[in-house]
């Protein structure tokens, strides 16, 4: 209950996406499609989600298993080329990666400023948990799929 994730839209997974190839074509590949404030290092290893912001995380160089969900969540295993699409409040941590596992994180245009959240007060959950439930879909997907255009 300390991870809200989203109450409508579900995580997107693309794999081998063309054009992820290293860090600077994937943040060219998302600010092509309206996705910026991005950053490249790894994902933390605690759960945590953002409610102010939907996030793309693109893996560039190694593999890792993402837990996404929280702790009650499921586990994937990514590797380089793959996507994840997480709707805001989706929980979401490594659980284990090896050697230079690498991403690179985008955000919606105009959602940039985002939150990290870990769920350890109710009172703060529930707040995060009406921001969420009033952010729309972001209008172009990360990657020029038509994944998020079912976030309505």
């Amino acid at each position: 209950e300390r991870i809200p994730n989203h109450p409508r839209f579900p995580v997107l997974v693309y794999r081998g996406v063309e054009g992820v190839t290293d860090a600077s074509a994937a943040r060219a590949l998302f600010a092509e499609h309206g996705w910026g404030g991005s950053w490249v290092n790894s994902v933390f290893p605690f759960h945590h989600f953002h409610s102010t912001s939907h996030e793309a995380l693109a893996v560039v160089a190694g593999g890792a298993t993402i837990e996404l969900g929280g702790p009650q969540g499921e586990a994937f295993d990514v590797s380089a080329g793959d996507v994840l699409v997480l709707p805001a409040g989706t929980g979401h941590r490594r659980a284990s990666s090896a050697a230079g596992f690498t991403v690179v994180g985008a955000y919606p245009r105009g959602q940039e400023n985002y939150d990290l959240l870990r769920g350890d007060a109710p009172a703060e959950v529930e707040a995060a948990r009406k921001r969420i439930a009033a952010l729309g879909p972001p209008p172009d997907d990360p990657v020029g799929g038509d994944g998020v255009g079912r976030w309505s």
